[in-house]
């Protein structure tokens, strides 16, 4: 039995032999890590000599700085069209404020230039008209505002320049129809006190009952019970 067993170990029928290397593991991880690191290092090398010859970096580069040019322009565009902007929207609302004030003022204008045409009527009254009287009622007005109010306007002057200061009073009598029938007002709280050395404007406002048409007012000056002047305006 023990000389067959020999026999087939020297045989070709003998087991197979295997030869191992006695290189310690940690060393085979250093090789591979190696190995790859100069693989990934010629890889690199070969993307980054294909991108050399192509022309690629050199352009993407320009291309970049070509960019953040434009994007610095179109910022510096952008910032001054808002300027612009921000700069039209306020002149417009200045304008606009501008051009209500004068609309304002042109319409103050406009009243105080009616008012200047009523006071130099005014003054115009007021020039002596060559009579004998001295104290003489001037201008009488009056004006319906509505159908239960009229307002009324006396102007009494004296013709002399040196005439003494005048103490009296204004009586004035409104006449006209009330439902068919004659009728006739004075004013509430009877006439008024009267004081003025060169000229005196009075008005008021006459509250009259419904159904009222007055056709006439009468002003009368009074000094103590002497009658200095009258005059009597139709409506």
């Amino acid at each position: 039995m023990k000389f067959r067993l020999f026999r087939r170990r020297l045989t070709i029928s003998s087991p197979r032999m295997s030869v191992r290397n006695s290189l310690p593991w940690p060393l085979r991880w250093v090789a591979g890590a190696l190995m790859l690191g100069f693989s990934a290092a010629i890889a690199l090398w070969a993307f980054e000599f294909g991108k050399g010859l192509a022309g690629l970096d050199s352009h993407a580069r320009e291309e970049l700085s070509l960019l953040r040019q434009e994007v610095v322009s179109l910022r510096y565009d952008r910032d001054k069209a808002q300027s612009i902007a921000n700069t039209s929207g306020s002149l417009l609302t200045a304008e606009k404020a501008l051009q209500e004030k004068m609309g304002v003022q042109l319409r103050q204008l406009e009243l105080d230039n009616r008012g200047f045409g009523g006071d130099r009527g005014f003054f115009e009254k007021l020039l002596p008209s060559g009579g004998a009287e001295v104290t003489s009622i001037r201008s009488l007005q009056a004006e319906l505002l509505s159908t239960t109010q009229l307002k009324w306007q006396v102007l009494v002057l004296q013709s002399a320049k040196s005439a003494p200061a005048f103490n009296g009073k204004l009586e004035l009598t409104f006449d006209g129809m009330q439902a068919g029938q004659p009728w006739s007002m004075s004013l509430p709280g009877g006439p008024q006190t009267l004081q003025f050395r060169q000229f005196r404007r009075m008005q008021g406002v006459l509250d009259i009952p419904l159904q009222t048409v007055v056709k006439t007012v009468t002003a009368k000056v009074l000094e103590g019970a002497n009658v200095r002047s009258v005059r009597t305006f139709r409506l």
